[in-house]
């Protein structure tokens, strides 16, 4: 009864977004405006709220385990697509970053919370993309392109994104058992509050306002990304959380993180430097629409 619960709250606020979107309420800029708000104020609220309260001895198997399942999906793709359509670095580095690169500071963050009941679980994976998979990527992406700012611009980016701050500052916290004074935690206590709620209304709204799939001539790779995507990373997730010995909420919670949509800043990362776009974008649509039946299929197995 609680995953149905979990879920039947989720899919309401979804459905409000995409309601206000096709009404009119919602236009494409005021969606994106939504997801920003989230994005710069509330989500860096939940952040510190949250992650100041983990138990980093216990997240230490679920960042394994995150980590393998990201890696594994990411060179399976690189391995497969350049044996099949010789593609270039660029449009391999987008490709496999779509395949294995999940939507943990927005979706994952209400599904963490509503279906396994602790937002913690999706910490080591954005942890992980945030701190190490983005940065690299954005080298890359700027040397094999040259559209970029160069090194110092993609360091630059890292320092002052408000999520990767939020969650050094979440872990500093955690780390030296200090506490926030309550003229603090209170105000960010309340602007967390806001968080999942814009993230799932934007994200209703953004299920409404996509353009249809399958037209960019990109099937193939589409096809082979949303494979490792949701079926193959969830497995590898479940294997290596398996054999490091979590059970419980703590796994449920390691292979629903896997199970997620690809990332949204995958598509803004190939629009900045002209690559892979529309592998990008069809991808983090069927992955979405996917993510959702996908989840709840993990949890009746896991929950």
């Amino acid at each position: 009864m609680g995953l149905l619960i979990g879920f039947t709250t989720i899919l309401l606020v979804i459905a409000a977004g995409a309601a206000l979107a096709h009404v009119g309420v919602l236009d494409s800029r005021s969606q994106r405006t939504l997801g920003e708000i989230a994005f710069f104020v509330a989500s860096p609220a939940l952040m510190v709220v949250t992650i100041s309260e983990v138990h980093l001895e216990a997240a230490a198997a679920n960042l394994i385990a995150s980590s393998v399942s990201l890696g594994a999906c990411f060179w399976a793709y690189v391995a497969i697509a350049r044996l099949r359509w010789r593609l270039d670095t660029g449009a391999l580095l987008i490709g496999a970053l779509s395949a294995s690169y999940v939507n943990a500071g927005n979706l994952g963050i209400a599904i963490a919370a509503y279906v396994v009941g602790d937002i913690t679980v999706v910490v080591p994976t954005l942890l992980v993309q945030m701190l190490l998979v983005q940065p690299v990527a954005l080298v890359v992406l700027d040397r094999v392109t040259g559209r970029g700012d160069g090194v110092r611009a993609a360091v630059r980016r890292l320092v002052t994104n408000p999520l990767t701050v939020a969650a050094l500052l979440g872990l500093v916290l955690a780390v030296t058992g200090w506490r926030l004074p309550a003229p603090v935690l209170l105000p960010l206590e309340l602007l967390a509050g806001a968080a999942i709620p814009l993230m799932l209304m934007s994200y209703g709204a953004a299920l409404r306002l996509s353009p249809p799939v399958g037209r960019a001539g990109h099937n193939g790779e589409v096809l082979l990304v949303t494979g490792l995507k949701m079926a193959v990373m969830p497995v590898v997730a479940w294997l290596v959380g398996v054999g490091l010995g979590l059970d419980g909420p703590v796994l449920l919670g390691v292979v629903i993180t896997a199970a997620l949509p690809t990332a949204q800043n995958i598509f803004l990362h190939a629009t900045r430097y002209r690559v892979g776009e529309d592998v990008a974008r069809e991808t983090i649509l069927i992955t979405t629409l996917a993510s959702l039946p996908t989840a709840l299929l993990v949890a009746v197995l896991l929950g």
